[in-house]
């Protein structure tokens, strides 16, 4: 018989609040962290999801004397610690890292590569920082990276190599990032419309998210959340752009549902991907249709937090516990008109709701998508 794996504890630090009840706080207010920055020189300013660096550096210095630290490890630290404080680490607690791009503000302006650049080192810095035992291990999967990470931390307990893990995930916005996705001409001119009709691109966004995740008895008074199945398919269609058919999607929920033993009939609420992008929205309508989910409450969290790359399956698994725990659905910001070509239940306002079970999905660069079956316990 297969380990029952649970998450009890959870921490973010993004645009809305430097800690989770600051986040929900601001969610429960509709407030999001959208707004237009000047990022690129001598370009107009993007529409994007900022911590603010002064408010960052004030929440770090109040918590930690060391300043040798980058921006996104400040970001790291702050999030992880709550936890750490919370829970013990041992030779058998494994650390897992998601990101996709790291420490890559780093390599502005510079001739060679930094040791600190790479993300086995930040990955390493943070655990040896924390006093973790075992070696780091980095997942790192374009966007998808977030939920994949509970996934690889599930199965690496079940599997009997861990008994307990810590999950930490992040990305920042940088001049790189930015350009990349402008390159793709993927960048919209506004604040992003998810699932909308007059949708034209995606936020980048910029947060750190961590959880922890272990095997065994959980007391009753604390509040758990089963990972009941995970699943990442590749549909190898295109470096960037999704395929068509929602195949690789739609394979990763059907075999996260058949592992956790659910029906469509049992989901109460899907977080999706939902970046706001032409193709990548309608193939997720096309993959709920297959799965015949299309019945089921469904938002993107986009239009709070922006696309924050390695970080948003984390963060969006978090703010989807939280609103289980609170029975409480909250609206895909910005949606105004269906503008897919199958029908989907989007959430357009708050609202109570008894939340039991949970689908998580994400999808992301080179044909990768994952999907997770939570339940409240």
């Amino acid at each position: 018989m297969m380990k029952e794996i649970y998450i009890t504890d959870y921490n973010c630090v993004t645009p809305l609040g430097m800690n989770l009840n600051d986040n929900w706080h601001a969610l429960l207010q509709n407030q999001s962290g959208v707004a237009q920055h000047p990022i690129l020189e001598n370009q107009e300013a993007v529409y994007a999801s900022m911590v603010d660096t002064e408010k960052l550096n004030t929440e770090f210095n109040s918590h930690f004397p060391d300043q040798n630290f980058t921006r996104l490890e400040k970001m790291f630290l702050l999030c992880l610690k709550p936890l750490i404080e919370r829970h013990d680490i041992t030779t058998e607690t494994a650390f897992i890292l998601s990101t996709t791009k790291g420490n890559v503000s780093l390599l502005k302006n510079q001739s060679s590569l930094p040791e600190e650049a790479f993300l086995s080192v930040l990955a390493q810095k943070i655990a040896d920082f924390f006093g973790f035992k075992s070696k780091p291990i980095v997942v790192s999967n374009a966007c998808v990276s977030g939920v994949m990470a509970i996934g690889v931390a599930k199965n690496l307990i079940q599997s009997g190599n861990y008994k307990d893990a810590f999950v930490i995930a992040g990305d920042e916005i940088t001049e790189f990032v930015i350009s990349g996705f402008n390159s793709f001409q993927a960048l919209a001119t506004e604040p992003c419309q998810p699932y909308d009709k007059n949708r034209n691109g995606i936020n980048i966004g910029e947060a750190t998210a961590a959880l922890y995740i272990t095997a065994g008895t959980i007391s009753t008074d604390q509040f758990r959340f089963k990972v009941l199945g995970d699943s990442a398919i590749n549909d190898a269609n295109h470096i960037s752009g999704p395929s068509r058919t929602g195949d690789g999607l739609y394979k990763s929920i059907r075999n996260a549902m058949t592992e956790a033993k659910v029906a469509a009939t049992d989901i109460d609420f899907i977080s999706a991907h939902g970046t706001a992008t032409l193709y990548n929205d309608e193939m997720e309508a096309i993959a709920f249709n297959r799965m015949e989910l299309q019945h089921v409450p469904l938002n993107s969290m986009k239009g709070f937090y922006g696309h924050c790359l390695g970080a948003s399956g984390l963060l969006e698994s978090i703010i989807s516990m939280e609103s289980a725990l609170h029975n409480t659905l909250l609206p895909s910001k910005n949606f105004k008109e269906m503008g897919v070509s199958q029908p989907l239940h989007i959430i357009k306002e708050q609202q109570h709701s008894e939340i039991k079970y949970i689908l998580k999905t994400a999808s992301g660069f080179g044909g990768c998508n994952a999907a997770i079956v939570l339940e409240k316990c």
